[in-house]
């Protein structure tokens, strides 16, 4: 399997925010990706008040990029997007993935919210306008099972655990905003961390740049094999990187070093 990251630097402008995907993905596709995948919020990232109104999963924002899977007959995972909540008040941070055909194949809904309170500092509560959803996913594509995660999810491994064991996932999956100054410590020993202990690759595609207000993301997308190493790192810009991901690497890894088999709890 050909896999692209794309690396967006989403603002709050929609329209520019969609073009700059939609030709990331063309380049992808010219690679001859067979899934691309698009960073969190692909299509809004800026101040609350501008933000779209959220859609359904079969909404304009689900439309577009199930046109482009198709015209492409590429795998799109279309990262993340505001999608119609449980009340007037939340919305779901949603991740779309769509069939070469441009048919729904998989919906997953973040679980994870970032909640944080220190006194004086900062406060941040990302329940307060995001439900959280409670569905873990796994989807196969081109016979290759994939998990899917948003950003947060990151830090909870026993996330990945249940994609990888429960769910028979070989590749996991990571559209993110990670903040600049979590993503210089966090980002890269997280994502190979959560390659190593499931033995599965890991594509992560993240947001780059500074968004208003006040936010700055890291980028560094990457494609991790589950031996921990980095295969392709995207730079500090906007861009695509396309990697082979070797499924035969894979079963030899879990064979020679069977920690998955040898859980005991």
């Amino acid at each position: 399997m050909r896999v692209a990251v794309c690396q967006l630097n989403s603002r709050d402008d929609r329209k520019a925010n969609l073009d700059v995907a939609a030709g990331l993905l063309d380049r992808a596709a010219a690679a001859g990706a067979d899934l691309a995948i698009l960073p969190e919020y692909v299509d809004y990232l800026g101040p609350g008040e501008g933000m779209p109104a959220p859609e359904p999963t079969d909404g304009e924002f689900a439309e577009f990029f199930a046109g482009i899977a198709r015209r492409h007959r590429m795998w799109v995972h279309a990262g993340s997007f505001h999608e119609i909540g449980p009340d007037p008040t939340h919305t779901y941070n949603t991740s779309l993935l769509f069939d070469r055909d441009g048919g729904l194949a998989g919906v997953y809904r973040k679980i994870h919210l970032y909640d944080v309170e220190i006194p004086g500092r900062v406060s941040y509560l990302e329940s307060r306008t995001v439900a959280a959803g409670t569905e873990p996913v796994v989807v196969e594509v081109d016979g290759v099972r994939v998990g899917l995660s948003i950003c947060y999810d990151l830090r909870f491994p026993e996330l990945y655990r249940h994609l990888a064991v429960v769910g028979g996932a070989q590749l996991l999956v990571v559209p993110a905003a990670f903040m600049l100054h979590t993503g210089r410590d966090h980002w890269e020993v997280l994502l190979r961390a959560r390659a190593i202990e499931n033995q599965c690759y890991v594509a992560a595609a993240g947001q780059i740049g500074d968004h208003e207000p006040n936010r700055t993301c890291f980028g560094r997308s990457m494609v991790i094999d589950p031996w921990g190493t980095v295969l392709g790192q995207a730079p500090d810009t906007v861009g695509t990187v396309v990697v082979d991901l070797d499924l035969d690497r894979l079963r030899q890894i879990r064979t020679e070093l069977p920690s998955l088999a040898n859980r005991r709890l």
